[in-house]
């Protein structure tokens, strides 16, 4: 079967285009262990990864039997933001694949679970924020997050793409899942903190580099031809 025409390729933010989650990660470690929940990183990795705030403040609440309050989240943000202040870097190789994709004149957007002032920070940290303005969308706009395909579908059809010339980006169960159920072609990034097994769904073409993405999108090389 040929591959489908790639019009409009939608990427995941944390992990995906900035280096950020294994410092987020280090931040939650100890959050965590604060309110009484001693975690490792595989098990934030495994159990958080690519969800909205919304779920993760569910979840620490379920776990925990605790109810946390309305400012915790913006109560933390100064701990998140001082680590990517320090350390925080665009993934290695998005920058040539960004190249690679505007050259073959094919659009980009963001779709992330974190809430547009995060993005806004992160991407304007790493110099990325400039070639997404204005096709950066967060969970916040949509009710219900990663893994519904809500997010996806709000991205492409704001942009004015359909879901079938779509393929996404993603770098978490989650958002994995997020992208088959909005039908789009899927590309996992296994560059990150979530093994490989847990990318490498059927449907899924799994990437461990992102200088290999913008050959699956231009037609280089046949995603359904590489998909697990």
């Amino acid at each position: 079967m040929g591959a489908r025409a790639t019009e409009l390729v939608i990427f995941d933010c944390d992990g995906v285009l900035v280096d950020s989650e294994h410092l987020s990660v280090e931040v939650e470690v100890g959050i965590l262990g604060e309110l009484g929940w001693e975690i490792t990183p595989a098990e934030i990795a495994e159990r958080f990864l690519g969800i909205s705030d919304a779920d993760y403040v569910a979840k620490i609440e379920a776990h925990l039997g605790i109810t946390l309050p309305p400012s915790w989240l913006d109560d933390m943000s100064p701990r998140y933001r001082a680590a990517f202040e320090r350390d925080l870097q665009p993934v290695d190789g998005i920058v040539t694949a960004l190249d690679a994709l505007e050259s073959a004149g094919i659009f980009t957007g963001v779709a992330s679970s974190g809430t547009p002032d995060k993005m806004r920070f992160t991407l304007g940290l790493t110099g990325l924020w400039d070639r997404f303005e204005g096709r950066i969308f967060s969970a916040t706009e949509v009710s219900r997050g990663k893994p519904a395909p809500d997010l996806f579908l709000h991205a492409a059809s704001t942009i004015g793409v359909q879901p079938v010339h779509c393929a996404v980006v993603e770098d978490s169960p989650a958002g994995v899942q997020a992208s088959l159920a909005a039908g789009m072609r899927t590309i996992a990034y296994a560059g990150g903190l979530v093994p490989l097994e847990r990318l490498a769904l059927p449907g899924v073409t799994v990437i461990s580099d992102m200088r290999e993405l913008a050959p699956l999108c231009t037609g280089r090389v046949n995603i359904e031809d590489t998909a697990s």
